[in-house]
């Protein structure tokens, strides 16, 4: 079931423009369910793509327990989304679409416009990068928030680098990885005690007197 919450805003100019905010909900659906895994994949992703108002050619290819799906047309980057996120939305509910009547696992992969590979490349270097700047400085670099899919490619890029280390901090959505150079400490709050205020003169307690008898 596919509800439009918001439509695609494409702005003026380039500026100001929102993707379309969708809410999809996964129901028993005999017609969806009908044929094998790439017709089911196949026919939830068009009734998403019908209802956002979209025309988008589907390809798909089954390699032992996995489905890879390749999708092209003229508005993939509605289909992408920010930094991913839709695309990533689109590959969870899809493999929730096509499992719910299989009785083993498959794994769905969404890709368009080779998005995934050129974002795996982009992270790689960006992590590179800043692993250059916490070695230079001496100090921890923290990245802006991601996904676990995109944290695990940061953290696999510097893994073998034996001058930093990384670690992830906060709460998902805003979970994010934070570049340490050997030796530094965790500034920034990170794993670390508040201190006390040194200027500050304790405060003097009370004294509690035992009344007598």
């Amino acid at each position: 079931q596919i509800e439009i919450l918001e439509k695609e805003h494409k702005g003026m100019f380039g500026f100001m423009s929102k993707p379309a905010r969708v809410k999809v909900s996964v129901i028993e659906d005999d017609e969806i369910e009908a044929g094998g895994i790439e017709a089911q994949a196949e026919r939830f992703l068009q009734s998403i793509f019908e209802k956002m108002g979209l025309t988008v050619e589907i390809t798909t290819k089954v390699e032992e327990n996995e489905v890879r799906i390749e999708m092209t047309g003229d508005e993939m980057g509605a289909v992408i989304g920010r930094r991913g996120e839709t695309l990533d939305a689109l590959q969870y509910l899809t493999t929730l679409a096509v499992n719910r009547s299989s009785e083993e696992y498959c794994k769905v992969s969404l890709d368009t416009e080779n998005y995934r590979s050129e974002r795996e490349k982009t992270l790689i270097s960006l992590a590179n990068r800043l692993a250059a700047k916490a070695k230079r400085t001496k100090r921890n670099v923290s990245l802006e928030p991601m996904n676990s899919y995109e944290r695990k490619i940061i953290h696999s890029a510097l893994q073998d680098d034996k001058e930093v280390s990384t670690f992830s901090v906060g709460d998902e959505p805003n979970r994010k990885i934070i570049i340490s150079p050997k030796g530094a400490q965790r500034r920034g709050g990170y794993n670390q005690r508040p201190r006390q205020d040194m200027n500050r003169r304790p405060e003097r307690r009370p004294e509690h007197r035992v009344a007598e008898d």
